[in-house]
Parts: structure tokens; sequence; C-alpha cells
């Protein structure tokens, strides 16, 4: 923690506040969002198909105009951007606190939607450019951060939902309106001369025309999909063992606790020592693989009888999963820090925002579809009686991936000299 402290402060001014403030909107963000939907359901008694539109709308809404997101921050500065999402994400939290109809619901979860769209691909580009050099260890501390939110944000939430729903998402539209005005008095604005001239298109033209980049996309899509399973196959393999009961829940709220505590505790140690030890291509190589291998002990132990012991029961229900979700917080250590800094230099420092944007939207549409095989193979599992299924096919799949990232390195495809990542963005 002393470790993590000095580095804090040994960063530039910008890069420290831009660190307070994603750990800022994670935290309203994660106060309210785990329990958006029994409130639908239950408070306002919305069917389940309507719940899963309001949710969904607004996961759409961010993960496919990331790329808008980012190509407005390049045109028109990361400041104005990162403001305009979270007044925009303060709007559509108080909106969830005051309406009950649908299309009101819908219009509000599409705000914070869009807001997340607008503020991600600038944070990252500014926290980038401000950090210069530092890159690699400003994203260390920005994943500390960003997972320290995750982490504190339901537990706010899970005390001011006992009292209200309603009351929640006040306190998460406040979180973000007194950021909003941090913003606008403490973020100063980019260098001059950082911001694009050229439109949308044209910018949108430019990163796709990037191959190197759109190669290094497709082969991180892999990885995305095999870290979202801390929130779908990992839990639903915890309730299919262990049941519904509190035993579960409390197993499934481990995956979490757990995941975000190996990141805030190991981070920042685990990127010092692949900086002094591997070159960066292997370092996200050596992250999907160990993202890859998470899967085993869900693999070793899939066809397994259940035992008769409740104790017993419990520790296979949780014990596999729990090693998963460990082993994906430390692939995603490894490699997130890297693959970060791997887009700011394939970018060549040009239209860095722009780059991020399309990477999300990229690795959004990946996960959407990863998802979708993911729940088709979990289905097969249970219908033929092939447990393993889905854990030998994550498993391959990151492999496969790691496979891929290591042939990007060796033949020199993630690496860009052609523009210094301070002169265009």
């Amino acid at each position: 923690m002393k470790q993590l402290v000095t580095q804090y402060r040994g960063m530039p001014t910008v890069t420290r506040l831009l660190l307070v403030n994603q750990f800022t909107i994670n935290l309203g963000f994660y106060m309210l969002m785990p329990y958006l939907a029994q409130h639908l359901a239950g408070t306002l008694g919305l069917a389940a198909w309507l719940v899963g539109l309001v949710l969904g709308v607004r996961n759409l809404s961010q993960q496919g105009l990331f790329a808008l997101g980012g190509a407005l921050a390049d045109r028109f500065g990361y400041k104005p951007l990162i403001v305009a999402g979270c007044v925009l994400r303060t709007f559509g939290f108080a909106m969830l606190a005051m309406v009950e109809s649908v299309p009101a619901l819908v219009i509000a979860s599409a705000a914070t939607g869009l807001a997340g769209a607008l503020f991600n691909p600038a944070v990252r580009a500014y926290l980038a450019v401000d950090a210069g050099p530092r890159r690699v260890e400003a994203f260390a501390l920005f994943n500390v951060f960003y997972q320290a939110g995750i982490l504190a944000g339901p537990l706010v939430g899970l005390a001011l939902t006992g009292a209200s729903f309603r009351l929640t998402c006040a306190v998460a539209a406040a979180v973000f309106a007194v950021l909003s005005i941090i913003q606008i008095r403490a973020l100063p604005p980019q260098q001059a001369g950082t911001r694009s001239n050229e439109g949308i298109l044209a910018q949108w033209r430019v990163v796709i025309a990037n191959r190197p980049f759109l190669l290094f996309a497709t082969a991180m899509i892999c990885s995305y999909v095999l870290s979202f399973q801390v929130y779908l196959a990992l839990p639903l393999e915890v309730r299919r063992i262990g049941g519904d009961d509190t035993g579960a829940t409390l197993g499934v709220a481990a995956l979490f606790v757990a995941s975000g505590l190996v990141t805030v505790l190991a981070q920042t140690r685990l990127t010092a020592w692949c900086r002094a030890r591997i070159p960066a291509g292997y370092a996200l190589a050596l992250g999907v693989a160990t993202m890859a291998a998470a899967f085993l002990p869900l693999l070793a132990t899939a066809a397994l009888p259940r035992p008769s012991n409740p104790a017993a029961l419990w520790a296979l229900a949780v014990t596999p999963s729990l090693a998963a979700a460990v082993l994906l917080a430390i692939g995603t250590m490894l490699a997130f820090p890297f693959e970060m800094d791997t887009i700011v230099n394939l970018a060549g420092g040009r239209l860095v925002a722009t780059h991020y944007g399309i990477y999300n939207t990229i690795c959004g549409i990946g996960i959407t579809a990863g998802n979708l095989l993911t729940g088709a193979a979990l289905d097969t599992a249970r219908n033929h009686g092939l447990p393993g299924l889905p854990w030998l096919a994550l498993t391959t799949l990151g492999a496969l991936s790691a496979v891929m990232i290591i042939a990007l390195h060796r033949t020199g495809r993630l690496t860009s000299t052609s523009h210094s990542v301070t002169t265009t963005s």
C-alpha cells in the first residue's frame, strides 16, 4: 500500500485527478447499477423482458457509441467530453429516481450509457497524454482506482438501497453532480494544438485504415470475453451447483470481492515486475494465457458428483469459480496497463481517443457475441451431459488469443514510431 501511495504522489497533477475521478465514477455507478434490476422488477413490477430492455439500452448506447465519443474527444477536447459525460450521467441517475413509465426509464438508461461513451475514451486518452513515458505505470494505477470503485460502490449502494432505491439514485446523481463541478473547476484543458481538425468520418477512416491496430483489437476481443465471465458463467456455475440459497449468493459476492482485492493489493507490483523482466508483447500474451488458464479449475472439477454434505457442496460450488475469478484478475492485471499503452503506440500518438473509442466498440461487440456463444455452450453442457464443454471452449479461446498476440509481437506489429504521443490527438 505504501508503494501505491508513493507511485500516486509521483504522478503529474492531472493524472492524479483523473485517477480519483475514475474511482468516483465507478463508486457512483456501481452503488446503483447492481440494484437497478431488482428495483425495476420488484418495486415497479415490470415484466422480465422490459427489465432486459431497460438494461440492454444502457449497454447498447454505451458500447455502440464509444467510437463517437472518442472521435468527439479528439475533435473538441478531452475536458469537454469528460464534463459532458458526468453531467449527462447526473441527469440519467436523477431521472431514474423520479420516473416510473417505461419510455422515461428507457431514456434515463440510454442517457447513463451515452455518458459512459462520452467520458471513457476521453479519460483514457487524457491519462495517456498527461502521463507520457509513464503511461504503463499510470494505467496500472488506473486499474487499481477502477477496481476500488467497483468494490466500494455496491457496499455503499447496499446500505442506501436498504432505505430506498430512490435514495440510492439521488446519492449517485449527487456524486456525479459534484464530480462535474470538480471537472469544470480543476481539470485543465489539454495543451493547445493537440486537437484534431478533421471531421469525425475522417478520424474513423484513419483508425480503420490502421491494420496493426485492428489486428490487435481482434486478438484482444477474446480477453474481454474471458474476463466478462465473472459476471456470466462463474455466477451461473456457483448457482448451478450450490442452488439459489444464501450460501450461493455469498459465494457469488466472494468472486467480486476477491477479484477487486487482488487488483488493489497487487497491481502496481505486478506491473513493475513485468516491466523489469519481459517485453510488453509477452506481458500481454502472459496475461491472456493466465485468463485462459483460469477455467482449468472448473474443467478439472466439472464432472465431480455433488456431495451430500452442505459444507462440501458449498466448497465444490465456490472454490473452482473463486480460483477462476482470482486468475482472471491476475491475467487482467498483467495485460491491462500494456494493452492501454499498446493502443497509444499503434495510434502513433494521433487520434488517441478515437482509437480507444473504436477499440472499446470492437471489444463490446465481441463481448456480446462471446456471451451468446458462452450461453449456448452452457445450455449444451447442461442438456447433453457435457459439464466441461464451456470451460474447455473458453480455455481454448484464450490460448488462441495468446498465440495471436505473440505472433503480432514477434512480427513487430505491436509498435509504431510514426508519431509522438504528445504531438497530436
